[in-house]
């Protein structure tokens, strides 16, 4: 795999969990780094701790703040994007409210980046974007988050042609021991982690540093876009 040096990456929610191990390999890679997120003591804290040459605190999803921050954050050669998180509930417990936001919420962070960054990515550059394996497997409360999962490999093969040549490419991942993830799982989280263990054909759970390892690699590897790229340590195998 070839280094980073002299690249700049941007890491659109970096201050956590897959983010902040992305920035933190890229670094190792020799890239300049730039986090951001919702929260500057966080930010401040994950930019001390991998380096980082700045950061900006802004909501994503905010179609204006996201335009404003690319608009000066100058040429970079890779944008990874992990904000935004799932929404689960049963039918006769949903909020409609909720349920609208997490539908297009995703989705529209993608196009957002993806328009916003036109111009600003040097050639052989690159867009990474996180999405997930729940659409694959019906189950009862997860169906906002299926059918928006589902539609984000169509979404990224079609964003692949419009914005030629820069690269753009989505990790659809399973479980992954994070921070958000022990926020939704709550005292349930150590039944899951064991239940995954015990399962998954790498005996092992899928770390946040495995699907950053995966998204350096999209970042080096030019001869991928328009691509899904699942990582789930043989989740799905066992729901075959």
């Amino acid at each position: 795999m070839s280094g980073l040096h002299g690249q700049t990456v941007v890491v659109v929610g970096g201050s956590a969990g897959i983010g902040l191990e992305t920035a933190r390999q890229a670094r190792e890679l020799g890239a300049a780094v730039v986090l951001t997120g919702r929260d500057q003591e966080k930010l401040a804290a994950a930019a001390a701790d991998v380096g980082a040459e700045s950061t900006a605190a802004f909501d994503a999803n905010d179609s204006a703040q996201l335009e404003d921050f690319f608009a000066g954050v100058g040429t970079v050669d890779h944008v990874m994007v992990t904000a935004g998180g799932p929404y689960y509930a049963p039918l006769a417990d949903m909020d409609f409210d909720e349920a609208r936001r997490a539908l297009q919420e995703h989705p529209m962070l993608m196009v957002g980046v993806a328009r916003y960054t036109i111009g600003k990515i040097r050639p052989g550059g690159s867009l990474s974007f996180m999405g997930g394996t729940g659409g694959r497997h019906p189950a009862r409360g997860i169906g906002i988050t299926s059918a928006m999962t589902a539609a984000l490999p169509a979404l990224t093969a079609s964003l692949a042609l419009e914005i030629a040549p820069t690269r753009i490419n989505l990790i659809a991942a399973g479980f992954v021991d994070t921070p958000l993830s022990a926020s939704l799982l709550g005292d349930q989280l150590d039944d899951r982690r064991a239940e995954l263990r015990a399962n998954l054909p790498i005996g092992r759970v899928v770390q946040a540093g495995d699907v950053a390892a995966l998204a350096i690699h999209l970042m080096t590897n030019t001869a991928l876009t328009g691509a899904t790229y699942d990582i789930d340590g043989g989740q799905q195998l066992l729901l075959s």
